[in-house]
């Protein structure tokens, strides 16, 4: 196994699996610590900044973001009377990608972000192409007709017996279908991200 690619990279660097596949939680029980440094190695404590420059970094990597884009979502949920770390989540988490990922139809966000950016999936029957959209209470994602039939959803739906979709999302399984009953709310949010971290960082600027 790899340990010297990019995403291992980021992973260790993060100490934390940032794309959910199973090959990086192995990766980081066979090197859980920092590339460039060995299991005994110490190294300097990062900053204050440090620990929030690689708070951001991490969301940004999770949910596969430019800094362009992050930089837009954050202004747009201090922009907005809900607190912000709280808006930032939801923002995030009401992603198309994210929202195909968090209703069990992709394996990791990486791949709900391909399923998504190649139109696979349709909200409200119209056929979106950005992973960035949005979704609205009542939207309905669901695989296109020309879609439902390629092998790569088999292994997804036969593994969807042992998953459990958060309760904001309203999932048929079987057809690849999935409703937005509420929008997220704090217990539905990214446990990994510390988003204090990353609001301090961008208050900074």
């Amino acid at each position: 196994m790899k340990f010297t690619g990019p995403k291992a990279k980021r992973c260790r660097r993060q100490g934390t699996n940032i794309y959910g596949s199973d090959k990086y939680d192995k990766i980081l029980q066979r090197k859980p610590y920092a590339p460039g440094k060995g299991p005994r190695s110490r190294g300097k404590r990062p900053s204050e900044y440090g620990r929030q420059l690689l708070e951001k970094q991490k969301a940004r990597d999770m949910f596969g973001l430019s800094e362009r884009q992050f930089v837009r979502l954050y202004k747009a949920a201090a922009a907005s009377k809900a607190q912000t770390g709280d808006m930032i989540l939801q923002l995030l988490e009401r992603r198309l990608d994210n929202t195909i990922y968090r209703s069990g139809f992709a394996f990791t966000r990486l791949q709900a972000r391909q399923f998504a950016s190649h139109g696979l999936f349709t909200v409200n029957g119209v056929r979106v192409t950005s992973p960035s959209f949005l979704l609205q209470e009542g939207d309905v994602v669901e695989i296109r007709g020309k879609s439902k039939n390629s092998n790569v959803f088999n292994p997804i739906i036969e593994a969807h017996d042992k998953y459990m979709p958060p309760s904001w999302l309203k999932v048929d399984a079987n057809s690849l279908k999935t409703e937005v009953v509420s929008l997220p709310s704090a217990d539905d949010f990214e446990q990994a991200i510390d988003v204090r971290q990353v609001i301090e960082y961008y208050s900074r600027r």
